[in-house]
């Protein structure tokens, strides 16, 4: 099966690049995960985003934080679909990241998900997947009838209980 690479800035992005990581491992889909800084390591991370064609990746799911480069610096030399995940910051909450990550120049693009989106861009990486993968698409289509099963559940319990009682 086709490879996603999750890449992130730092490891104070592991607890939401982790939800991607687990939603595809759930699906089944190899992946590599990594740290790399693309303003403190240029060098690696330019062999790492260029290589990555080459190593069977076909989806990249970038997070970043703050200036937000990450993503696009992958956009510029992955030709494959990168999602970027923006993180939530202390100074501006994540709409600086999610500003950088979004306004990419025209024919360098990037997918967003929402701020600290990690399990969303785990989602969009296996429906691009699933594009070309018809066990992949089924797995999907279960996983969304599964979430609306929880739903139905929650609000049969709800009219079970009423909301005073509803834990």
């Amino acid at each position: 099966m086709a490879k996603v690479a999750i890449v992130m800035g730092s490891d104070s992005d592991m607890p939401v690049m982790s939800k991607a990581a687990d939603f595809l491992e759930e699906m089944g889909i190899d992946f590599e995960m990594t740290i790399i800084s693309a303003h403190r390591e240029p060098d690696i991370f330019f062999e790492w985003a260029k290589g990555a064609e080459e190593r069977g990746v076909k989806v990249i799911i970038a997070g970043a934080g703050k200036a937000a480069h990450l993503p696009g610096m992958c956009a510029a030399l992955f030709p494959m679909p990168v999602i970027g995940i923006p993180m939530k910051t202390s100074d501006l909450g994540g709409v600086d990241s999610l500003y950088s990550i979004v306004q990419m120049p025209s024919g360098v693009p990037v997918a967003s998900v929402a701020i600290n989106g990690g399990q969303n861009a785990g989602i969009l990486a296996a429906q691009i997947l699933a594009s070309s993968d018809a066990e992949l698409l089924q797995k999907l289509k279960a996983y969304r009838e599964t979430m609306k099963d929880s739903v139905v559940e929650k609000a049969k319990k709800l009219d079970q209980v009423g909301y005073k009682n509803y834990k």
